[in-house]
């Protein structure tokens, strides 16, 4: 299927499996490529040296394109940037809007920029400074997110901006790409589909506690580190939401102080990353450690496996998930869902057709 997006980055198929921080990395990433589809490597959860290491992983295990999702708001950003234009990466995609400077660095070497949106004001920003894509997320996704569903806001954005959009959240199959397609979106970006795949790392126990989820079972909580964060239900999750603030504090501190000796950070770059995370709100101290300390909580969950001390970011479709297909499998039926489903519509167009010359 060419679209914008598949000549933009030179894929086969206009589906973006997302950069989710300890879940996609280079097995998960390279098996997306090979099917010809964009994966996307997490950098966040990774020491600058780890960075490089995967990059080439990747490289070793693919001929295709592929792409390195950054935190903007992160201290080492610009060092990171430069791993990628260093190694040659193709794409760049950003969880938030990045600089003016950071996009012209990226551009200037030839490498596609797609930073994450979750309204129309940031995707008008990154536009004018010179963004080549935006992917667009509704509140149906998975991890920080925000409060309007992606029906409303990506039309939204479509005409807002003279670029082209892709579209996450609720995303899954098929159909969804043809809607989003209609909508006038140019592929569709899946974190939690591609999560939920036998080439994804993720331990078996965690898997199987997102595919015994109901739509019922993901909510929404600001308890994690004060801003909206999609997420499975969980007893631990219930457990941050009533803690009081000294239990909060001393959990997070004990948990940023494991982050740190995973990833090599200092104790004031931590700081200064969990500030910035802020975005204007106003945040405790616990939850301004608890923004440092997330990486940790996730990572108890999808590399430990602790269901019971992690937290498992998901979008609301883990609820209509049933299965692991490998990500060729995946990409293949999604592809071939929608072909059937756009042949459908043209037989529908006939039939309209008909019934209009009979009247």
């Amino acid at each position: 299927m060419d679209t914008a997006l598949t000549r933009l980055v030179g894929v086969r198929h206009p589906v973006v499996q997302t950069g989710m921080g300890w879940v996609a990395g280079p097995r998960l990433v390279s098996a997306t490529a090979n099917a010809g589809a964009l994966g996307i490597l997490a950098s966040a959860t990774m020491t600058l040296d780890r960075l490089r290491d995967a990059v080439r992983e990747v490289r070793s295990r693919t001929d295709a394109p592929f792409g390195v999702n950054l935190r903007a708001d992160a201290g080492d950003a610009g060092e990171r940037v430069r791993i990628i234009v260093e190694e040659g990466v193709r794409v760049a995609s950003f969880a938030l809007a990045p600089s003016r400077e950071l996009i012209a660095e990226l551009k200037d070497a030839g490498v596609v920029v797609i930073p994450s949106v979750g309204a129309r004001r940031h995707a008008e920003k990154v536009a004018a400074w010179g963004a080549d894509a935006v992917i667009v997320q509704g509140g149906e996704g998975g991890g920080h997110t925000g409060e309007v569903a992606t029906s409303v806001l990506l039309p939204q954005v479509v005409d807002a901006v003279d670029l082209p959009v892709v579209a996450a959240g609720g995303f899954h199959d098929g159909r969804g790409l043809v809607a989003a397609l209609a909508y006038g979106a140019v592929g569709v970006a899946m974190g939690t589909r591609f999560l939920l795949t036998s080439d994804s790392t993720v331990p078996d126990a965690v898997k199987a506690a997102y595919l015994a989820a109901t739509v019922k079972d993901i909510t929404v909580t600001t308890a994690v580190d004060g801003l909206p964060h999609r997420m499975l239900r969980t007893p631990f999750v219930g457990s941050l939401e009533t803690a009081g603030r000294t239990r909060a504090l001393v959990r997070a501190v004990r948990g940023a102080a494991g982050f740190r000796k995973l990833s090599g950070l200092t104790w004031s770059r931590m700081i200064r990353d969990g500030l910035a995370m802020k975005h204007g709100k106003e945040l405790t101290w616990s939850q301004v450690l608890l923004a440092a300390n997330t990486p940790m909580l996730l990572r108890s969950s999808m590399v430990d496996g602790r269901t019971d001390l992690g937290v498992m970011a998901s979008g609301q479709v883990a609820g209509v998930i049933d299965d692991l297909p490998s990500c060729a499998e995946l990409v293949e039926r999604i592809m071939a869902e929608a072909e059937r489903t756009l042949k459908g519509l043209e037989r529908l167009r006939g039939r309209s057709v008909i019934v209009r010359a009979a009247r």
